[in-house]
């Protein structure tokens, strides 16, 4: 294949559908219309296949079975001997029996992890170095962690309440009034830490200001299983009764509440597009849902305590001391088992996350925290303006500060962002004509003479009663379209004397009156 049908094929994978056929199409207006907007899908793809081809030239794969061999059998050690060397650094185990179990979080460029022990055991790695940066001792109950807007800081659920650090282990903040805070997540796009307590109470917190944004009881009791939508923002948390509600800090009341299984909800994971939803229940069921029309695609027989997405769309469920991979390699909407991985008998896991621009799956679990290679899991190019894993501190100051001045305020949290931006249009009621309206209002006056009236007895049912009370109906008829048209006088008259006044100023000064009749 030549370079001008590569080029082809990549310009008609960002193409939008088939053109319109503009020929069949009357209206001049509309036609001229269609063809700058066509020319511009067509500019579009053109230098989204150019950045392509010379910006990503890095291209994802997948393990691929050769006769009857299945991916899912495939083991970590098989894949160790056909890796290179800097790849089989990232498998690993790191026993620590004493401070588990461990949850573990990565930064959104994925060089920097951080790891939280439920007795207490904090610390920092860059996993560019595989270099310990900072480990401290807090010497009370840790029940989660996650990284602020970059690897300088980040937040602990500890025992009583969650706390700031810094890299180096310098406790910068106590945030009492979320109180015992079972789960955390940081909307990075907002600067905000949404966090769960034992009690079911939502809390939001802007870590710019320290401003309170919101404080909500979920009204479902204690929940520890949360997690946000990349794509617009919004907070899910899963229940005990099978339901999954979604918040944002501006409402008081879920935006969605969903049932989703018949007995508690164990795990949620959002796809990186925002329109795919992984639930786990306890009657071990995993469901793949579309959250563009709340629908099940897919129900898959499995139980799982944590859940997560890659970037690539590869979904990681863990249960006991068993790590099982599906994907989507069809690109189809219908997972399969992709891979599988055991850890030694007696490890229970608690988390797994991917890590973003890598094919490495991080597993925290009851004996400390591993790493294992998942082929094709992380996104192979990354853009220096998003995520840049080899960022210097100049870059990263940099980055922050733009960050900051890009900061989204929380009324911008909604399911549809593509909302935000738009205009309503306004549906503007055509004036009726002369005719029609005398049309109806004779249409009103006959029906209001057609109205049988009740036969009454002791002289009440007069023909001169009945005549009046004919004519009372009619005048009750006739009164709205009286009133419209003594309205619509009063407002042309208004409109008169204003144009009036206008023309008896000067040139030069009824600009000045036009303005001021219009504001």
């Amino acid at each position: 294949m030549d370079e001008d049908d590569e080029m082809d094929m990549k310009v008609k994978k960002y193409l939008r559908g088939e053109s319109a056929n503009l020929e069949i199409l009357q209206d001049r207006k509309l036609k001229g219309q269609l063809a700058v907007r066509e020319e511009l899908y067509g500019k579009s793809a053109k230098a989204a296949a150019k950045i392509e081809k010379w910006l990503l030239p890095s291209e994802g794969g997948y393990l691929e079975a050769e006769g009857i061999e299945k991916t899912w059998r495939i083991k970590q050690e098989s894949i160790a001997q056909e890796v290179d060397i800097l790849s089989t650094r990232n498998q690993y185990d790191i026993v620590l029996p004493d401070f588990g179990p461990y949850s573990l979080d990565f930064t959104s460029s994925g060089r920097y992890m951080a790891i939280a022990g439920r007795k207490g055991h904090l610390g920092i790695l860059d996993m560019k170095n595989m270099a310990l940066i900072k480990e401290f001792q807090v010497r009370e109950t840790v029940r989660d962690i996650a990284f602020l807007h970059n690897e300088l800081f980040f937040a602990a659920a500890q025992k009583k309440y969650p706390y700031i650090y810094n890299r180096d282990g310098t406790e910068l903040h106590c945030l009492k009034e979320h109180g015992a805070v079972l789960k955390l997540q940081f909307l990075k796009n907002h600067f905000l830490l949404a966090t769960i307590n034992k009690l079911g109470q939502l809390h939001y917190q802007d870590v710019t200001t320290g401003q309170m944004v919101g404080n909500y009881r979920t009204g479902h009791g204690r929940s520890d299983v949360m997690q946000v939508n990349p794509f617009n923002g919004v907070v899910a948390v899963g229940h005990s009764r099978g339901t999954v509600s979604m918040w944002k800090p501006t409402s008081a009341a879920p935006v969605v509440k969903m049932l989703c299984h018949q007995g508690p909800v164990t795990a949620l994971a959002f796809h990186s597009n925002g329109h795919l939803l992984a639930t786990a229940g306890m009657e071990r069921k995993i469901k793949v849902w579309d959250l563009r029309k709340f629908e099940v695609l897919q129900t898959l027989s499995s139980h799982a305590k944590t859940l997560d997405f890659s970037q690539k769309g590869l979904l990681a469920g863990a249960t006991g001391s068993f790590v099982q991979i599906w994907g989507d390699l069809a690109g189809a909407q219908s997972y399969d088992r992709y891979m599988g991985h055991s850890m030694a008998k007696g490890y229970q896991i608690g988390k797994v996350a991917f890590r973003p621009y890598e094919d490495v799956l991080g597993i925290g679990h009851s004996k400390g925290w591993s790493s294992v290679l998942i082929p094709g899991s992380g996104e192979p190019n990354f853009d220096t303006w998003v995520a840049n894993p080899f960022e210097t501190p100049k870059q990263r100051r940099e980055k922050e500060i733009h960050s900051l001045l890009d900061k989204l305020p929380p009324e911008t949290i909604m399911l549809d962002p593509t909302k935000i931006g738009a205009v309503r249009p306004t549906r503007k009621k055509e004036k009726p004509t002369n005719p029609e309206r005398e049309a109806e209002l004779e249409a009103a006056v006959a029906a209001a003479k057609d109205i049988p009236m009740k036969k009454k007895t002791k002289g009440r049912s007069k023909p001169s009663k009945r005549a009046k009370k004919k004519q009372e109906a009619v005048e009750k008829a006739r009164r709205p379209f009286l009133e419209q048209a003594a309205k619509e006088e009063e407002l042309s008259e208004k409109k008169r004397k204003r144009i009036s006044e206008e023309n008896e100023l000067p040139k030069s000064l009824q600009r000045f009156t036009r303005k001021k009749a219009r504001a």
